[in-house]
Parts: C-alpha cells; sequence; structure tokens
C-alpha cells in the first residue's frame, strides 16, 4: 500500500516529552518538514536555548546545539558567521527570546544577520511552572500574576513582529497560528520562505507562532485552542509584517 502520510526525516522518530495539547510538536513537525522539502538537512543547524525546547536536540535530525537562556541569537550569529554556507535556526519560547534574550534578538534582527528564528509564543512560561511571559495578555491570570496582570504594575505585553518590524536590518518577519488546520498551512508556508530567505542570502527572519499551553493556562487542549483564537489572535495579529523583498517589488 502506497503512504500518503509518513514522519519528515528530519524528524527523529522518538517521543515528544510535551505536555498533551501542547503544540511544540506540530511546529517541530513543520520545521522538519521544510528541511526535508528544500534538501538541507546535511548542512542545517538548530539552536534550542532554555525552555519548554530544551530538549529540541532529541527530535530534529540535523546538527543542534544547546545554548544558555536567551542566547540563542548569539550563538546561531557565531556558527552563521563561521560556517556560512550552513543553514542556522534557532527554535525559542516567549520567556526566552522575549525576556532575558531581548538583546541578542532585537541586535540580531538590527544587524541583518542571515538567520531564522522560530518563535514559539504561548503567552507564559511553560517549563518552570507557568509564571508571567513578556507575552501574557493583560487580566491573564499566572503562578506570579493571580489576579491577572495589571497594565499598572505589570506593563503591556511585548508585541515582538512590531518591535522587530522597526530594525532597519530585518528582511522577513511573519505572526502564524498552529490552532487550525488552515493556520498549520499557512504557518509552514512562513517557515518555509523563512528559511528560503537565509538560503538565499536575504538576512535574517523571524517567525512568530502562537501556541497553546493547556496544562499552565489550565485548559484542556480543546478549550486552550479556543482561547487562542478568542483571545491571543485579536492582542496579535496574524500576518507580515516586513518583508523586503515584496517592499522592493511595490
Amino acid at each position: 500500500m502506497e503512504k500518503v502520510f509518513e514522519r519528515p526525516k528530519a524528524l527523529c522518530d522518538v517521543p515528544l516529552h510535551y505536555c498533551p495539547g501542547c503544540t511544540h510538536g506540530i511546529v517541530h513537525r513543520l520545521v522538519a518538514e521544510v528541511i526535508d522539502e528544500l534538501g538541507i538537512e546535511g548542512k542545517t543547524v538548530g539552536v534550542a536555548p532554555v525552555g519548554c525546547a530544551v530538549f529540541a536536540y532529541n527530535y530534529f535530525n540535523c546538527d543542534m546545539i544547546e545554548a544558555a537562556h536567551g542566547r540563542a541569537p548569539a550563538v546561531a550569529t557565531g556558527v552563521k558567521r563561521a560556517l556560512p554556507e550552513n543553514v542556522v535556526f534557532t527554535y525559542q519560547g516567549d520567556g526566552d527570546l522575549a525576556a532575558i534574550g531581548t538583546a541578542e534578538t532585537v541586535h540580531a534582527a538590527s544587524r541583518g544577520e542571515n538567520i531564522t528564528v522560530i518563535f514559539i509564543n504561548n503567552a507564559i512560561y511553560g517549563m518552570t511552572g507557568g509564571q508571567m511571559a513578556p507575552t501574557t495578555l493583560e487580566g491573564q491570570v499566572t503562578q506570579t500574576s493571580p489576579y491577572g496582570r495589571d497594565l499598572k504594575t505589570q506593563g503591556y505585553p511585548v508585541r515582538v513582529c512590531e518591535l522587530l518590524s522597526n530594525t532597519g536590518g530585518a528582511a522577513y518577519l511573519e505572526r502564524v497560528s498552529v490552532d487550525s488546520v488552515p493556520n498549520i498551512k499557512k504557518a509552514k508556508a512562513a517557515i518555509k520562505k523563512a528559511f528560503t530567505n537565509q538560503i538565499e542570502g536575504k538576512g535574517f527572519s523571524l517567525i512568530e507562532v502562537l501556541s497553546a499551553c493547556p496544562t499552565n493556562w489550565g485548559l484542556t487542549p480543546t478549550e486552550a485552542l479556543k482561547w487562542l483564537r478568542e483571545n491571543m489572535i485579536p492582542y496579535y495579529p496574524l500576518g507580515v509584517y516586513k518583508d523586503k523583498e515584496a517592499e522592493k517589488n511595490d
């Protein structure tokens, strides 16, 4: 019988450690499918820092490097500059990229480093128990905001794509979601474009993926996807926030 659906070669045949309903696994598959389709497995280097994706090196069938918390863009910059022929990507959560790693992210984008960043935004610190993250929404209850995020004392949630769109070096920024099949297809297309941009030497690309964290949100997997659609997407609108190539052609 002919196979119509199978595991991507760039995704290792091992069980994932993520919680039930966590959408990290979906994004892992999308990244692996893109690596397969572009035929770059043998020259791809992934960088994963601390966070729920700390064990990403167990799942991607390519060279992987573990970075200190928040420092993945700095490590990726070093790898790409030393080995410019390689395809280098980081895989980071919001607590990592938008908190302790803010400086590395902003300056890598400002310099136009020719790397690809996959940014998972689930509005919370996942691995460490569900604390408030830079992306936690107003009023959202977490372990460290038990009465909901208060803008007066805790500030506004950080919109990463909007922030980086003001950097001169960013080549491609898009926010996607994995809450539904149509959005998953769009997410894959965005990830593929980001990798292709790097191969073509176009500079810094970041794909922000709105994701669910049922465990720390205190919801079922189905409820979590509904919450993402009803709460996260209105504050974090999907779409392209910068595309230098398209701007040139306008």
